[in-house]
């Protein structure tokens, strides 16, 4: 009896003594920080922060990697508690929810086959890719709502997906398990930032539009009688929409699907419609605007794509200033457009709308003699915008009489040939000077360079050798310079420190491959000076300055190319196919210029990778499309009256001296010839009988 006593007594002593040893050797450290935001955090599991687990992200939190609202399942005061535990402050964030894009459902739209397998859309998709004839159509069978872990979505009475905005969380588990990737996460950051992709039903009409505006839906809005809705879905793209809806080249109506039946809907003079509405009620509808951010930006340039740069960062929640050098907002539009086509009330409207939204604007000033890139972001300024136009808006604010610098050491090339007969145009230049583009013209640059005192000289050519401008006597007047000629490739970066430009990054057009070279002085080749994103470089020993006050140590920074479409590489860097010349070539593509440059910037300040532009439409994008309509009734087009009157106000109603535009009768019957077009489906006509 003792000696089993005594057995059991010492396994005990020798168990506990090695479960001892075990808890030390094998102990793992809990942060009580994460153990404490773990428990307030809901336990959904959803994903919805980036993580695989509501753990994941409690440590993600601690370690500084997500912030303490990023809980999309949580409330406010679930933030507000991790936010105590961390000892930091919280901001407001931007809600986010599922956005579903299809618009046909099975019992409107074509289908291919009757599917009568298992109720899973991923399990439809494998099979030929689903039943609609639409490839990337909503297949209505629920997936989506069965992965909605909070009760936000549900299948409606015409087969797609609802949301319910009040119960939608935004964690995405939808957009995860849709195999066509048509219910998304949408915001106004997003809508603002994306570019449309091949995986979206983006309708013909659409395309078309510079500005990407979502036509149907301002169309469906006027036919329903909601004008201001439909005012703040154009103004989603659109800053300018009273002067565009006058001025406008209407790319839009040249591809109406319903060019194929009869003629194309009014959609130029249903936007006048409702933006009129809007004037005449005097009574600004603002578009809706991200939370505000600490973030200062400065545009350089108040023409149209400066002030649309400013209107899309402000929506971002940005604080934008938008520096001018002349006395007048709107450049072209406001010097070069006759005034019986464009009166200057309407386009006052829409600047003073532009400015409601948190645009700060200082005129008077110009870039290189009252201010300089360097000195805005050693001020605080987050991303400087260069935005000052072309060639002809320099000559409509008069000055071509000097040399003008918009960056640190960048000059167009048209000035230095000038210096050469017009004594007054001087441009200071470094030992390593760089010749972006440039043509025929390029040996008389070179020789004047060299004149003046140039030690090294690098032209970058976006040509092939065999295809270059430059003949056997222009190759060798430029060896004999000592000139460097650098074939196939184009510029996508410029460097510099404090007031310096120290060097330019170029790229292989055949491989990508990039490369830094020295550069005090660059020339450039065009019409007007590229629109680059300035923006300081940061390390890790020194930080953006804050609150206005001046940052320690010499400022490093670069300018870089906004994202472009690339079908290739051989969209790389500056002066290709996609990059502006001169001047846009109408006011609505400037719009969109604007818009890239304020995404442009929204990435560059976060550190947020550009988006995948594999999947980019394109012009030449192969996309499904119809070349017949079915059971759609002829409808023939309301047509405005001309009618000559006063510019300006009158009677409490716009008038332009254009015309007077339509009625509301005109225009909802106008609005009700739209087929409502999805990729491929259409709205046909009711039958009768």
């Amino acid at each position: 009896m003792f000696q089993s006593v005594l057995m059991m007594g010492g396994l005990g002593v020798a168990i506990g003594t090695a479960l001892v040893i075990a808890s030390k050797a094998f102990y793992v450290y809990e942060d009580p920080k994460v153990v404490a935001i773990d428990d307030a955090l809901p336990g959904a599991n959803c994903g919805g922060c980036g993580y695989p687990g509501c753990n994941a992200n409690a440590e993600a939190i601690v370690n500084g990697l997500s912030d303490v609202n990023s809980c999309v399942a949580a409330g406010d005061d679930v933030a507000m508690a991790i936010a105590q535990i961390m000892g930091v402050a919280i901001s407001d964030t931007e809600p986010e929810f599922a956005g579903p894009g299809c618009y046909y459902g099975k019992d409107d739209a074509d289908m291919e086959y009757a599917y009568q397998g298992i109720t899973d859309c991923r399990a439809a998709a494998l099979l030929f890719g689903g039943m609609k004839v639409c490839r990337i159509g909503c297949l209505g069978l629920g997936t989506c709502v069965k992965a909605c872990m909070f009760g936000a979505l549900s299948i409606g009475s015409d087969g797609l997906p609802k949301v319910d905005q009040e119960k939608c969380t935004g964690c995405g588990a939808c957009e995860r398990i849709c195999p066509k990737n048509i219910i998304r996460l949408t915001s106004v950051t997003r809508r603002i930032i994306r570019e449309y992709t091949t995986e979206e039903c983006v309708t013909p009409c659409q395309r078309a539009c510079p500005t990407g505006i979502d036509i149907k839906e301002y169309i469906r809005l006027i036919r329903e009688g909601d004008y201001e809705a439909s005012v703040q879905v154009i103004k989603e793209r659109n800053p300018f929409p009273t002067v565009i809806s006058r001025i406008c080249p209407a790319l839009c109506e040249s591809k109406c699907r319903r060019l194929l039946q009869d003629e194309s809907v009014g959609i130029n003079n249903l936007k006048r419609f409702v933006c009129d509405y809007e004037m005449n009620q005097n009574k600004r509808i603002l578009p809706y605007k991200a939370p505000a951010t600490d973030k200062q930006v400065g545009i350089i340039g108040g023409g149209v794509e400066g002030l649309s740069a400013a209107y899309f960062t402000a929506r971002l929640g940005h604080s934008p200033t938008v520096f001018e050098a002349t006395d007048a907002l709107g450049g072209i539009l406001c010097k070069a457009i006759a005034r019986e086509r464009l009166v200057k009330d309407v386009l006052d409207w829409d600047i003073e709308g532009i400015k409601e939204m948190g645009v700060t604007v200082k005129t008077h000033v110009k870039a290189g003699k009252d201010f300089t890139v360097d000195g805005l972001l050693k001020q605080g300024f987050h991303a400087v915008f260069t935005a000052t136009g072309g060639w002809d808006s320099r000559l409509a604010r008069g000055g071509v009489d000097q040399a003008e610098t918009v960056f640190p050491g960048a000059y167009l090339l048209i000035d230095l040939l000038r210096s050469q007969s017009d004594k007054n145009i001087t441009i200071p230049l470094g030992k390593n000077v760089v010749i972006v583009g440039g043509g025929i013209r390029v040996p008389d640059a070179v020789k004047l360079l060299k004149q003046s005192g140039a030690n090294k000289i690098t032209i970058v050519s976006r040509k092939q050798y065999e295809d270059s401008s430059f003949d056997s006597a222009a190759i060798d007047v430029l060896s004999k310079a000592g000139a460097t000629i650098i074939y196939n490739a184009g510029v996508t970066k410029v460097v510099g420190e404090e007031s310096n430009l120290t060097a330019i990054e170029y790229a292989a057009l055949d491989t990508g491959e990039k490369q830094m070279i020295d550069a005090d002085t660059l020339f450039i080749a065009s019409g007007r000076f590229p629109e680059l994103v300035f923006v300081p470089v940061i390390d890790d020993e020194s930080d953006h300055a804050q609150d206005g006050q001046e940052k320690i140590g010499p400022l490093v920074w670069e300018g870089v190319e906004l994202q472009k479409k690339p079908d290739t590489n051989m969209e790389l860097g500056l002066l290709s196919s996609q990059d502006v010349i001169s001047e846009y070539p109408s006011a609505v593509a400037s719009i969109n210029g604007g818009r890239k440059a304020a995404a442009a910037m929204h990435h560059l300040m976060y550190g947020i990778k550009f988006q995948d532009a594999s999947n980019f439409i394109t012009d030449q994008s192969i996309l499904q499309d119809v070349t017949v309509l079915k059971n759609v009734d002829v409808l023939p087009r309301n047509i405005i009256k001309l009618n000559n009157e006063q510019k300006g106000y009158e009677g409490g109603r716009v008038s332009t001296g254009f015309s007077t535009g339509f009625t509301t009768e005109q225009a909802q019957a106008e609005a009700a010839r739209c087929l409502r077009c999805g990729l491929v489906c259409y709205e046909k006509s009711k039958i009768v009988g």
